[in-house]
């Protein structure tokens, strides 16, 4: 996936001047940046304080909502047990991949009124993703419970064919080489003979438990079989009926989660350009797809540009753009608003 800048500048004459400015600047150098307009309605703007005070409550509630995104991305690789291309497929917003959301954004009037504070906005978020999380935490325990049980069972019952019969030989001395023979198998366990010297028996029952062999002297039980066979098609089929509702439901839960995440991210640039550009509101969101091999020069460019924003910011910035090996954090202060956007929600060992 990607990463994008999402920034604002207050209008110059017009904001179409503004957004004319940015991309002809970022387009005449070397093609730093794909750029796309970020639509945001017009939101109540409330007072100063409670702008103020939302600034670090959306802060808060950026990273909270992230932090779900992620966990129901991950789940749902985890559940999938397949490639990334295969649960990236399934990680979709609105019915679309996030790239084409995200630079195709539209704000959700029925899930989020504008007519509403924004205050209220954040509080409607903040109980949709809440819920979202307390009911990952509930649908993945259960899940989970009954997978590990089943690998528990098939543990139990399953041989490792090919590793006994590349082993057992020198688990101990005194083994009759190529005495091993399968004479009972079906389709959860299968029974093996082994020949060695009746004084080496000890010895090799203590090695084999020392490679993972569960060495126990068999008694033939049909009904205890019977039982353990019942179990494993018990929970194999209950499995198989939860994992069907359980990938809708992530799939459903992911894409109302990351929707609601970048409404917060509209929700902060809208809050923070009142703030630092004042009223009436007057400025322009814009959406950055960085070239990766630009980055730097990108901020450069971006400093330059609206440098006269904040004389200040631009100076910490020059500072430490002149001292080799020191790179700004991602909470850096710039002159212009400017959040992050990163679409790498997952991570694959």
């Amino acid at each position: 996936m990607t990463e994008f800048w999402l920034i604002s500048a207050p209008g110059e004459k017009t904001c179409q001047q503004t957004w004319d400015k940015l991309n002809a600047t970022t387009t005449r150098n070397n093609h730093l940046s794909t750029n796309f307009k970020f639509a945001i309605p017009d939101l109540k703007v409330g007072t100063l304080d409670v702008l103020v005070g939302l600034s670090d409550e959306l802060a808060k509630l950026d990273s909270f909502v992230e932090g779900v995104v992620k966990k129901v991305a991950q789940y749902m690789a985890d559940v999938l047990e397949d490639s990334r291309d295969k649960v990236q497929e399934n990680l979709l917003a609105s019915g679309v991949d996030l790239v084409t959301y995200i630079t195709r954004f539209q704000w959700d009037m029925a899930k989020y009124p504008i007519k509403q504070s924004l205050k209220n906005i954040s509080e409607i978020i903040t109980k949709q993703v809440s819920q979202i999380d307390n009911d990952l935490k509930a649908r993945a325990s259960a899940y989970n419970n009954l997978k590990g049980n089943l690998q528990n069972l098939e543990r139990k019952n399953v041989t490792n064919y090919l590793e006994w019969e590349k082993t057992y030989e020198t688990l101990a001395e005194m083994v009759v080489p190529r005495s091993s023979k399968l004479i009972c198998d079906d389709v959860d366990s299968g029974l093996y003979t082994v020949t060695l010297f009746r004084k080496a028996v000890d010895d090799f029952r203590l090695k084999a438990r020392e490679n993972k062999f569960i060495v126990r002297d068999f008694q033939y039980n049909e009904e205890e079989l019977k039982a353990d066979k019942e179990e494993m098609t018990r929970l194999s089929t209950d499995k198989k009926k939860q994992f069907g509702p359980l990938v809708r439901w992530l799939k459903v839960n992911f894409s109302e989660a990351f929707i609601a995440w970048i409404h917060v991210k509209a929700l902060r640039v809208f809050v923070e350009s009142v703030l630092r550009y004042g009223l009436p509101v007057n400025f322009q969101a814009m959406l950055l797809q960085p070239n990766k091999k630009m980055m730097k020069k990108l901020r450069e460019v971006l400093n330059d540009l609206y440098k006269h924003l904040d004389s200040s910011a631009a100076a910490i910035i020059d500072a430490a753009m002149d001292i080799p090996g020191l790179s700004l954090s991602q909470q850096e202060y710039y002159p212009y608003v400017y959040y992050k956007i990163d679409c790498n929600l997952l991570e694959f060992k």
